[in-house]
């Protein structure tokens, strides 16, 4: 998502001002998305209620919405300069919708994202399969952390609350990265702008849809989670994606035509 560096920045980065090829890109984008579905899915399975919180061990909503920020943003200053750094399939929608990603690159970008994500949350389920008995049947049974509304809402909210949540929260999200990363965005602190904002969004989702505002790691998830988790899985993929379409074709027609 940041700016490609140019030639007036420091030699730090002038490597990276060459451009990778296509097979570099996506594996940056499957190794991003990887990254965000192995470690915070990981922390809501493993930390959310340890021991039921004994020993101060429950990191609770606050921790996952803090994993999901800090990870994005580390993974932005990574892959960033390589892939532009999505590693979620809303955030390319969003960026081909305001018109600065190539429509053609969308559906290689969406597969590796996909892949990695899967990839992920089969790595925890192979954690899973060596823990304590049960652990892993406990963790499918109990949707595998997957978004939706129901028995998948922590507060029991309706399909009608998840829509709402998941659609802005995500335009609201495509909104802040989109500006951040224009002509008038904030360089090289356009990565905290979004992780920060993730942490936020976050913390109100989560209590109604288990928060995703990523339609590979529903898809991920609902893998494992099955059942209910897969029947679902539609609304996981169909409101982010139609919040990033909005945020992105907003934005193309109310600040890029200024901007030009």
């Amino acid at each position: 998502m940041p700016r490609t560096p140019t030639s007036a920045e420091p030699a730090t980065v002038a490597e990276f001002s060459d451009e990778p090829s296509v097979a570099v890109k996506l594996t940056a984008e499957l190794v991003g998305a990887f990254m965000i579905t192995f470690t915070v899915i990981g922390t809501a399975l493993f930390t959310v209620g340890f021991e039921r919180g004994q020993g101060a061990l429950n990191v609770g909503f606050l921790g996952v919405s803090l994993a999901l920020g800090f990870i994005v943003t580390a993974g932005i200053y990574a892959f960033g300069p390589i892939s532009g750094g999505h590693m979620n399939p809303a955030v390319t929608l969003g960026f081909a919708a305001a018109g600065r990603f190539a429509w053609k690159d969308v559906p290689g970008h969406i597969a590796a994202q996909t892949v990695g994500s899967v990839l992920g949350t089969t790595a925890l389920a192979g954690v899973l399969a060596g823990g304590k008995e049960g652990a892993l049947a406990e963790a499918q049974r109990s949707g595998f952390v997957s978004s939706g509304w129901g028995e998948f809402s922590p507060g029991g909210f309706g399909i009608g609350s998840f829509f709402i949540i998941e659609t802005i929260a995500t335009a609201l999200y495509l909104t802040v990265i989109l500006a951040v990363t224009g002509r008038r965005g904030a360089g090289k602190f356009a990565p905290l702008a979004i992780g920060l904002t993730l942490v936020v969004i976050a913390m109100m989702a989560i209590p109604v849809t288990n928060g995703s505002f990523n339609p590979a790691r529903s898809v991920a998830t609902a893998l494992f989670g099955g059942g209910t988790a897969l029947a679902q899985l539609w609304a996981s993929i169909v409101a982010p994606a139609t919040g990033a379409l909005i945020a992105g074709f907003a934005h193309k027609t109310l600040f890029e035509r200024d901007a030009r």
